[in-house]
């Protein structure tokens, strides 16, 4: 009986060693994907129930401070500057140039980009916005005012005015300022004789007007600016006929 006993024991010695190869009868099998626990979607990824998530504007498209603005669009950050407004990289991060357009325009005539539907008059605006003043000039190298709205209204509105300041004002019908409306043009005597027509500009909205400046080009002003409100000598409208 001891000597059965002992073999037992020498035998159960000599096979423990190798026992923790041997996988457990009754363990689970581990889990496959399909079994996996879920996982949260990522961040970027939102529920039906949710509202979608904004895409985030690469940074090459984010315009960040004034300085950037000039870098866009040349004499524009000046005057953004000097109306005294900071622009945020919220506000600026738009990837469709009409967009972009209507926003910038919108700080410099005081209006929501909303109202500014006149995607062309926009373009040629900013596409001439800086151009430097020459008298007689009508070229992108420098224009005179009265070329500046020549060219306006042809491409923009499609109407043929004459050339000079005086020549214009003879042309249009003589419209009172509370009648102006986008593309009117404006007219002022700015020298010589008081009955003479010496400057002209094209009439936006909230009493502003783009017209080039014998001092900063291609800009806009305001009538009720302290140099232009006496000048003023009535507003036009060319009539089609």
């Amino acid at each position: 009986m001891i000597n059965r006993n002992l073999c037992i024991c020498i035998l159960l010695i000599w096979i423990a060693p190798s026992c923790h190869l041997v996988q457990p009868l009754f363990s689970k099998p581990p889990k496959t994907d399909s079994e996996s626990p879920k996982q949260s979607p990522p961040a970027h990824i939102t529920h039906t129930n949710q509202k979608k998530s904004v895409p985030v504007v690469s940074s090459k498209n984010t315009v960040k401070n004034a300085a950037t603005i000039g870098k866009i669009s040349g004499a524009t950050a000046n005057h953004i500057s000097e109306k005294g407004f900071t622009p945020s990289s919220e506000l600026f991060q738009l990837q469709n140039p009409p967009e972009w357009l209507q926003v910038k325009y919108g700080i410099l005539l005081n209006s929501v980009a909303e109202k500014l539907t006149n995607l062309t008059l926009l373009q040629v605006m900013d596409k001439w916005w800086g151009t430097r003043y020459c008298l007689g000039g009508s070229t992108e190298n420098c224009i005179d005012c009265s070329a500046f709205t020549q060219l306006i209204s042809r491409e923009v509105y499609g109407l043929a005015l004459p050339r000079t300041a005086q020549e214009q004002f003879d042309a249009c019908e003589i419209i009172e300022r509370d009648e102006l409306k986008e593309g009117d043009l404006v007219f002022f005597h700015t020298r010589g004789k008081k009955s003479a027509i010496t400057h002209v500009g094209v009439f936006l909205l909230n009493n502003k007007f783009v017209h080039a400046s014998t001092s900063n080009g291609v800009s806009i002003s305001d009538l009720d600016e302290s140099y232009w409100k006496p000048k003023f000598r009535g507003g036009g409208r060319m009539v089609t006929q």
